[in-house]
């Protein structure tokens, strides 16, 4: 009877260490697919920042050309109204001075 009993513990004691082993493989492996998934996440939203980088850079560039030609219209606007005063400037200066040389 005290062997059954000692060969019961020990075959108790034998089937704890077989546990033990497989939850420890378990949870090795859970940790591993963790590491994986966590990193195959990461990786994911890396590309997706990028990705959103790029098309950010991509709308600025489009709103600055846009903006570069709103300012080269207003800019030409203004130089043709330039001319315009500066040529009707040049009509009066012109007359003033044939009216000062004929004077003298």
């Amino acid at each position: 009877m005290l062997e059954e009993m000692i060969a019961r513990i020990e075959g108790c004691e034998s089937d704890v260490k077989a546990r033990t082993a497989a939850a420890e493989a378990e949870a090795k492996e859970l940790v591993a697919a963790a590491q994986r998934d966590g990193l195959a996440l990461l990786e994911k939203v890396r590309a997706d920042a990028l990705e959103e980088g790029r098309a950010l850079r991509k709308e600025a560039e489009a709103r600055a050309a846009e903006k570069a030609q709103q300012i080269a219209k207003v800019a030409g606007d203004e130089s043709a109204a330039l001319k315009a005063a500066s040529r009707a400037c040049l009509d009066k200066a012109a007359e003033f001075i044939v009216g000062r040389v004929v004077s003298v």
